[in-house]
């Protein structure tokens, strides 16, 4: 009887946790749909003017707050003039949306291109977000460019690839023309610099639509190629194909994966063991290189061009993916050992990234110990810690922080000093570096467009104020004398839930030039054309080579 009746009770409290944890999953999912619906609703409905001007005071006084350089390129009368002009010229409630875009007209002026704002975004619930995760979006094979006044995709991968240099003509029925202009008027560069403004537009073009238009599950392109002028819809499809077709290719795959492991299980373990070191190696190789698996290209590239193959070309288009160290030693190792005379730097469309890359890569292109960059201006205490508690950051994160608190708090004072009134962070490219052994000593050339922004200016600063390249192509996008970076907050403002990316750290180059607003300028003017990209001419790098065989008779 008493086991009869632990039984009982047993199997009461074990339908009771069932319960308990049954109710708490189905209020956490009612909380979690209602908190999505209430975003939603929150970032779609028209608000109040009054909400509307608040989220300008408080996004100006975060700016305030958090922006060493504020007024550097337009002053405090100015850009106070600006945001009061902007709040008395709302005088009827708009969604966030519309808001986001004029402010974006405002915050341009700041002249700090790593500052922004972003409209906020749908959300889904678990069961749309599982869903969105088993398609892809076709238009995402396409890259495109801005020249000559056209829009053309100069990238195209997959079953779109015979579209490689159509010009794009309209947008769902909106001319690309007018759709580019529209958004260089939001888009905000270094300083007074313009060759930004477009090229990037172009560059980023689906991004800049996204922001302007919102989501959306299908477009419509107006294309021209040589011989036909048509339009082509691209949509969200599913990853998986599931047609007849498909379904017999998945299998005529899967029979032959099946092959191929049987044989694998023929192989000895000395065969075995060299197959998974190859593995291993690819994969360490393409961490080095920075391959992007979704474009299948490799961030860092090494090739040998020119007569005889002498001329060592380096195409970098980012500072950020992978590992560094070991490609550049590689790199240079291969250079020296091949004997190269001249080496070509492609900084053209790259964005930037990580201080330390940039450091160990111009410690291979000087002779000479040096610095980088100066220390940098912040106008708080704890950046990092203040960054990382910004209201956007996720309740669980800042916890974790809170518990870390003191090291992240620590690392902050050590890196901080004051001086002169100001307060100062030293990363560790403002520290002296030691070059290289196998450090290159030919002729270097650089090659820059308005899109060479950031890490890839600040480089470019080093080797033109140093006298050791020479530059073709455009006036870079990132300023010549430095830029706001470093680290940053973002702020999402209470009522619209536009959010803004401020910079925290003034990234200063050791060499200045005036005035001050403008990129690194090319020793050599070339920018290409229509014809150029019709035609596959790289009119920077031909000139390039032709200089190096006029020098070389």
């Amino acid at each position: 009887m008493k086991l009869q009746n632990y039984t009982h009770l047993k199997l009461h409290n074990f339908i009771k946790n069932k319960s308990l944890l049954f109710v708490l999953g189905l209020s956490f999912l009612l909380v979690s749909c209602a908190t999505v619906e209430k975003h939603n609703e929150q970032i779609t409905k028209l608000h109040s003017i009054e909400d509307l001007q608040d989220d300008i005071d408080d996004v100006y006084k975060q700016l305030q707050k958090n922006h060493p350089h504020l007024y550097q390129f337009t002053s405090k009368e100015v850009l106070d003039f600006k945001f009061d002009s902007l709040k008395k010229s709302i005088t009827k409630p708009m969604d966030s949306r519309t808001f986001y875009k004029q402010l974006a007209a405002v915050t341009k002026y700041i002249g700090q291109g790593h500052m922004s704002v972003s409209p906020p975004s749908l959300k889904f619930n678990k069961k749309e977000r599982k869903a969105l995760l088993k398609t892809k979006f076709e238009i995402n094979n396409l890259d495109f460019e801005y020249v000559n006044n056209k829009l053309l995709i100069v990238n195209a991968r997959g079953k779109d690839s015979l579209l490689t240099h159509a010009e794009v003509l309209e947008v769902d029925g909106e001319k690309t023309e007018n759709l580019i202009n529209k958004y260089t008027k939001i888009i905000a560069s270094d300083g007074y610099n313009t060759t930004f403004h477009k090229r990037v537009a172009g560059f980023r073009f689906m991004n800049y639509y996204v922001k302007d238009k919102g989501r959306f599950d299908s477009i419509n392109l107006k294309l021209k190629t040589s011989d036909s002028t048509f339009v082509k819809m691209y949509r969200r499809v599913l990853k998986k194909d599931t047609t007849a077709a498909a379904i017999k290719k998945d299998s005529l795959r899967k029979d032959s994966i099946n092959t191929v492991n049987k044989e694998i299980a023929k192989l000895t373990k000395a065969e075995r063991k060299a197959k998974r070191k190859k593995s291993k190696a690819k994969r360490k190789h393409n961490w080095n290189y920075g391959y992007d698996y979704i474009r299948k290209e490799y961030t860092r590239n090494l090739n040998f061009i020119g007569k005889d193959s002498t001329v060592a070309l380096l195409k970098i288009r980012g500072f950020s993916r992978g590992s560094y160290e070991e490609f550049y030693d590689e790199s240079f190792k291969k250079i020296d050992s091949l004997k190269s005379k001249a080496l070509i730097i492609d900084l053209r469309n790259n964005f930037g990234g990580r201080l330390n890359e940039i450091t160990y890569l111009y410690s291979y292109l000087t002779d000479q110990d040096f610095t980088l960059i100066d220390r940098s201006e912040i106008n708080r205490r704890f950046p990092i810690l203040k960054s990382s508690m910004a209201n956007t950051t996720p309740t669980g994160i800042k916890i974790l922080l809170g518990l870390f608190s003191p090291v992240v708090a620590t690392i902050d004072i050590l890196k901080t000093s004051k001086d002169d009134g100001k307060l100062y962070y030293k990363f560790k490219s403002s520290k002296e570096q030691e070059p290289k052994p196998l450090n290159f000593k030919g002729k270097i050339y650089v090659l820059i467009n308005g899109n060479s922004f950031s890490a890839s200016s600040i480089l470019s600063t080093k080797l033109q104020g140093s006298h050791r390249a020479t530059f073709v192509g455009e006036e870079t996008g990132g300023a010549y004398n430095g830029t706001v970076a470093g680290f940053y907050k973002t702020y999402e403002m209470p009522n619209t839930k536009v959010r803004a990316r401020i910079g925290l750290a003034h990234i200063g180059a050791q060499y200045k030039s005036t005035p001050d607003g403008y990129g690194v300028k090319p020793d050599i003017e070339i920018t290409p054309t229509y014809e150029d990209r019709i035609n596959g001419v790289d009119p920077e790098l031909e000139w390039v080579l032709e200089d190096l065989n006029q020098k070389s008779e």
